[in-house]
C-alpha cells in the first residue's frame, strides 16, 4: 500500500523515524519520503546514509502550523512521531511539553485535513494510560485529539488512528543504554528503582512493523496496542551483568508497572490475535464502524469488564531469553 505513495514522518530523525524509513525503502517503492524535524545535523547525517530520491528533508517544528501545511502538500500518509518525551524535562518545562505534544498534535491534524492526507497514525505511549506525569497527560490529550479528528473530517477523506506502546529496547533515555553505559564505565553496581518494577518489552523492529500493520488495519479512531512480553527490571540487570543491584527508589512520575489498556477503558477494548484495540469513546458523525472487524477483515472480541493490560500481570521473558536480544550487547 506504500508503493508510489508520499509519506511524511514528523520527528523523522529519531530512533523510530530512521528505522521506519529504512524499512519503508527496503520493502516498498514510495514516490516521496519526507523527513520533518528540527535537527539539521541529524537530517544531514541521514542524507549521507540514505541519499536523495525519493528522500526529502524539511527543517520544521510541529509547533509551526504553516510549515506543516507546506510540508504535507501532496502527501498520502503521515506518521506523527515528534514529541518531547523525557519525563523530568516535561515536569521542569511544562509549557514547552504542552506546546509540542498538544498544540503540535493539533497542527498535524489541521495540516493533514487541509491537504486531504489519506491516513495519519500518531505514536503514543503507555504513560498516556491513566497518566501520573505531565508527559503522559499531554500524550493522553494528543490521543484524544487524533481520535476526535475523525469526527471533524467531514468532507475530507482523512482518517486518524493512534499506536500505543512502551519504551523501545535500546531507545534513547531507556534503561538498556543506561545499564550498558554503567557497565562500560566500570560501575560497581547497577541502580534499580524498585525490585518489583516491570516493563513491556518491544524492539524497534517490532514497533515499526506494528505501525506498518496498523496502517493496513485502521478504519480511523482506533488506539492500536501490540501484545508484548514483560520483563522484570532486576532480571534485565542480571541478564546484562553480574554487578550487585542497588535499590534507589522510584523517580517522580514513574510507575511500578506499565499500563497500556486501563480498566476504565475495558468496555471499549477489543482483543485480536496479536493486539488490542481501544475503540473511540465518542460516536463519529455519519460513520457507523464495527471496530471488532478491522480493514484486513481480522475479527476480535470484547474483553471482560475490568480487564487491564499491564506489564506486571503478563508473560515474562527469562534472563536467558533477554541475553539473546542483540540490543543487549555491551560494546
Amino acid at each position: 500500500m506504500f508503493n508510489n505513495k508520499s509519506i511524511l514522518i514528523t520527528g523523522g530523525t529519531g530512533s523510530f523515524g530512521k528505522k521506519f524509513i529504512q524499512t519503508l525503502l527496503d520493502n516498498y517503492q514510495p514516490r516521496r519520503v519526507i523527513v520533518f524535524s528540527r535537527d539539521e545535523l541529524k537530517q544531514y547525517e541521514m542524507q549521507q546514509v540514505l541519499g536523495g530520491n525519493p528522500m526529502r528533508y524539511f527543517i520544521g517544528d510541529v509547533r509551526d502550523k504553516d510549515r506543516l501545511v507546506q510540508a504535507m502538500r501532496g502527501v498520502d500518509y503521515v506518521v506523527h512521531a515528534a514529541a518531547l518525551k523525557q519525563v523530568p524535562a516535561a515536569e521542569y518545562n511544562p509549557m514547552e511539553c504542552i506546546k509540542t505534544n498538544i498544540y503540535g498534535a493539533e497542527n498535524v491534524i489541521h495540516a493533514a485535513l487541509e491537504n486531504n492526507v489519506e491516513k495519519v497514525i500518531a505514536l503514543s505511549t503507555d504513560k498516556a494510560a491513566n497518566p501520573i506525569n505531565l508527559y503522559g497527560a499531554t500524550k493522553l490529550a494528543s490521543d484524544k485529539l487524533f481520535v476526535a479528528a475523525n469526527n471533524i473530517a467531514s468532507g475530507h477523506k482523512t482518517v486518524f488512528s493512534v499506536v500505543r506502546y512502551g519504551n523501545v529496547v535500546g531507545s534513547r533515555g531507556s534503561v538498556v543504554p543506561l545499564f550498558q553505559k554503567l557497565i562500560r564505565e566500570g560501575s560497581d553496581h547497577i541502580p534499580i528503582t524498585d525490585k518489583k518494577m516491570t516493563r513491556f518489552w518491544i524492539t524497534l523492529e517490532q514497533g515499526v512493523s506494528f505501525v506498518f500493520k496498523s496502517f493496513e488495519r485502521m478504519h480511523g479512531g482506533e488506539i492500536f496496542i501490540p501484545k508484548l512480553p514483560s520483563v522484570l527490571i532486576t532480571d534485565l540487570a542480571r541478564a546484562m551483568s553480574n554487578l550487585p543491584l542497588k535499590i534507589i527508589g522510584i523517580r517522580p512520575g514513574e510507575k511500578l508497572h506499565e499500563v497500556m489498556c486501563p480498566k476504565d477503558d475495558s468496555h471499549l477494548t477489543v482483543e485480536f490475535a496479536d493486539h488490542y484495540v481501544i475503540k473511540p469513546s465518542i460516536i463519529f458523525y455519519a460513520k457507523d464502524i464495527d471496530f471488532s472487524i478491522n480493514a484486513l477483515n481480522e475479527k476480535g472480541k470484547m474483553v471482560e469488564q475490568g480487564f487491564e493490560y499491564n506489564s506486571g500481570d503478563n508473560v515474562f521473558l527469562t534472563q536467558d531469553e533477554l541475553r539473546q536480544c542483540k540490543d543487549m550487547a555491551i560494546e
